[in-house]
């Protein structure tokens, strides 16, 4: 069978102040009137049944998910204890969904996708499940470029691997780190280089077995876990492993190293929430290319992106090119040149106990 594993975890940090340590990005209304993880929940309704869904995220927010999503079960959720990158996540899933179905296919996505249309990502996930159940392969769904980004990593690609309706995947010749300026161009205007979306596709057995070869050790604690599971010992089991793994991302610790890593060409439109920055690029403008959201007044202002997520209004007059949000505690004004460096305004302010009940 096909079993849905989202990423849920995380702080969504460069989203500060809107998100927070105890309600982050995943949790909050920003594409749409329904959160992140909503979107996601509802995205895959057609192509996985919400029992065969599991959510993979922190401890500390189980409670919100399940008051903000009566759907949702606590059986659906996988509780890191505390976050340790994203190849710990993905195996911690794997583990979980191999002891009910070895034989299984597990589609890996992240709860901050912005992703357009939906039954186009059906139609891919479809085909990559095909693969994924008759070949020993790691899938990743690489994005066509639209521009020359330099925030995304790229996967470069090798010679074609399989096809059917209109779908095509390819070998992976080479992960990319995230390029300057200049490469970027060229991998844009070059079309031989796709956007690393961070979706994946795989049996369950194939991605243990390629952690096995790749981070042996981390193997080993999943597989001790894996015996605990469903026993009394579980929870302190799982607290134990997330201890003493590794914390690295999937693509590195894994992908980057494993020889039978297949990328399907996905021609959707897409978009990491990353940073305030991509809210501009998913939110209808004005005139004067501004983007306002809650109760607002902008005059004379041009590029700015203005969120009010508080009480009162926000108002701004004769600025350009920043980022202004406002919720009932915190305002933050960045030019929009550094709002990507708000991680560093926070390690400043966790150095300081009066702030802590913003973060």
């Amino acid at each position: 069978m096909i079993h849905v594993a989202i990423i849920a975890g995380g702080k969504g940090e460069r989203f500060w102040p809107f998100s927070t340590r105890e309600n982050p990005k995943q949790l909050l209304k920003i594409a749409s009137d329904k959160t992140m993880l909503e979107e996601t929940l509802d995205r895959v309704s057609e192509f996985v049944p919400l029992e065969r869904t599991v959510i993979v995220t922190g401890e500390n927010i189980r409670k919100q998910i399940l008051e903000r999503h009566p759907a949702v079960k606590d059986s659906n959720i996988l509780a890191e204890p505390f976050g340790k990158n994203t190849c710990l996540a993905v195996g911690f899933a794997a583990i979980h969904l191999f002891k009910k179905d070895p034989e299984g296919v597990m589609v890996v996505l992240s709860a901050d996708h912005f992703i357009r249309p939906k039954e186009r990502l059906i139609d891919i996930l479809r085909f990559g499940s095909a693969i994924a159940q008759r070949d020993d392969v790691l899938i990743t769904i690489g994005i066509n470029p639209t521009r020359p980004e330099t925030g995304y990593g790229y996967i470069e690609l090798g010679d074609q691997y399989d096809s059917s309706d209109g779908l095509i995947s390819f070998k992976v010749k080479q992960f990319k780190e995230k390029p300057n300026r200049t490469l970027a161009q060229q991998y844009y205007i070059g079309r031989m280089h796709m956007w690393n979306s961070g979706m994946f596709i795989w049996s369950t057995k194939s991605i243990l077995s390629a952690i096995s070869r790749c981070k042996p050790e981390m193997y080993r604690l999943l597989t001790e876990y894996g015996e605990k599971i469903g026993t009394p010992d579980e929870i302190k089991a799982r607290h134990e492993l997330f201890e003493r793994a590794e914390g690295v991302s999937i693509d590195v610790g894994v992908l980057e190293e494993a020889n039978n890593v297949v990328v399907i060409k996905a021609d959707l439109i897409w978009d990491d929430i990353g940073s305030w920055l991509a809210l501009e690029r998913i939110s209808t403008k004005d005139k004067d290319n501004n983007v306002s959201i809650g109760d607002t007044i902008l005059h004379e202002s041009f590029e700015v992106s203005v969120v009010n997520a508080g009480e009162g209004i926000l108002a701004t007059l004769g600025v350009s090119d920043l980022v202004v949000v406002k919720t009932n505690s915190v305002v933050l004004v960045a030019h929009k040149t550094r709002v990507n460096d708000i991680k560093t305004l926070l390690a400043r302010m966790k150095d300081d106990p009066r702030y802590d009940k913003y973060l």
